[in-house]
């Protein structure tokens, strides 16, 4: 199968989308297909490592977003539709549709190939967080791609139940992987522990994008309890901000790869915050580092958190809910070790390997009905 992979973002980017379009061309790559990445050029003075790429990469034309210059945002180029026929593509995947996927869309469409719309940034919170409006501006957008889409894969429950609200057809559940060789309990590293807790203290940490969307600030009353250290690993517009709103955290920049692993594994607990999530990858990454969670009762997180059995569930935007959730986990050694111990044992199953064959399943259903409509 020779499968066109259009992405918003791609590493050497560290988001979740482009997370995920770098684990499905690998795994595309294992399994014997032939994909292509289709993505925006990285900023600058920024080089992509091609010999991590796992095929071959087209990057078209971008400029950062304004305010927000961390996140590309791709140029119209002839690029993208010259990969498509170049590649002679059976179909197009599409990671996050926003720019570079609604021409990925339009030239599928144009040259009669199948499409999957995979959802996977919740546009319309990022529309009133940032712009307090535009909600309904952003559905629509949404809306619009997603139905030209032969297939629309939602990462979580949550996620499918607002796209059929929202009237986009042919909605499927497509969850995430995790890496459990990567992320694992054995990681715990007591050296990283003394230098980050020298006192003893629990170590609650939060992991992901600093960004006003993620509400970190949410943590601050966490930053006042006795025995706590809060950890928090990420760069993003927010730093700054955040610097002074969690009085006495630990800030630690952003971090990737088996550094990341054994920070998650080093936590007495993952806080996360944000209640935006269509899935949240790094609440799976320590709930496979053998880490209780704390999260807000939203989105993605609805899916991954057996409240009470692997973390624990709070209201969303409820700093005091987050407050005492992180207490009542910080007194209890036991607890937390329990909530850990299912956490991993809940994950296990959920490698990328099995996420992938899962998402090869949709693409060859796809197939399958757009020639079963055109022998029709």
């Amino acid at each position: 199968m020779r499968v066109v992979i259009v992405t918003e973002s791609f590493p050497p980017d560290v988001n979740g989308v482009a997370h995920c379009a770098l684990q499905t061309a690998r795994h595309l790559v294992d399994r014997g297909h032939h994909p292509l990445v289709v993505a925006p050029a990285t900023a600058p003075g920024t080089r992509a490592d091609a010999l991590a790429e796992p095929c071959p990469v087209v990057r078209v034309p971008s400029l950062p977003l304004p305010g927000y210059p961390q996140v590309r945002v791709a140029l119209p180029s002839r690029r993208l539709a010259a990969a498509l026929t170049g590649h002679r593509a059976d179909l197009v995947h599409l990671a996050g549709p926003f720019v570079l996927g609604v021409r990925g869309m339009a030239a599928a469409a144009r040259l009669g190939i199948p499409a999957v719309a995979v959802y996977q940034t919740d546009l319309a919170g990022y529309a009133r967080t940032y712009m307090g409006a535009g909600e309904a501006a952003a559905w629509r957008r949404i809306r619009s791609v997603h139905t030209a889409a032969d297939r629309t894969l939602a990462p979580s429950s949550a996620a499918l139940r607002d796209l059929e609200a929202h009237d986009v057809p042919r909605v499927r559940l497509w969850p995430r992987g995790v890496d459990t060789v990567r992320f694992r309990p054995d990681q715990r590293n007591e050296a990283l522990r003394r230098e980050l807790a020298p006192n003893g203290e629990v170590i609650v940490g939060y992991i992901g994008r600093l960004a006003p969307e993620k509400q970190v600030d949410l943590l601050s009353g966490v930053c006042g309890l006795e025995g706590v250290r809060v950890v928090v690993v990420g760069d993003g517009p927010s730093r700054a901000h955040l610097t002074a709103a969690l009085p006495g955290a630990v800030f630690l920049g952003r971090r990737t790869g088996d550094d990341l692993a054994r920070i998650f594994a080093s936590l007495d607990l993952f806080a996360h915050t944000g209640p935006f999530e269509t899935f949240c990858q790094t609440v799976q990454e320590a709930m496979a580092s053998g880490v209780p969670v704390v999260a807000p009762a939203a989105g993605g997180p609805l899916d991954l958190v057996a409240h009470g059995r692997t973390g624990l569930l709070v209201p969303p935007r409820d700093a005091a809910a987050v407050q005492e959730a992180v207490r009542t986990l910080a007194a209890d050694a036991g607890l937390r070790a329990a909530y850990g111990a299912a956490g991993r044992a809940t994950v296990e199953g959920r490698t990328w390997a099995a996420v992938g064959d899962r998402l090869i399943g949709h693409y060859e259903d796809v197939l399958a009905a757009r020639k079963t409509a055109v022998a029709a």
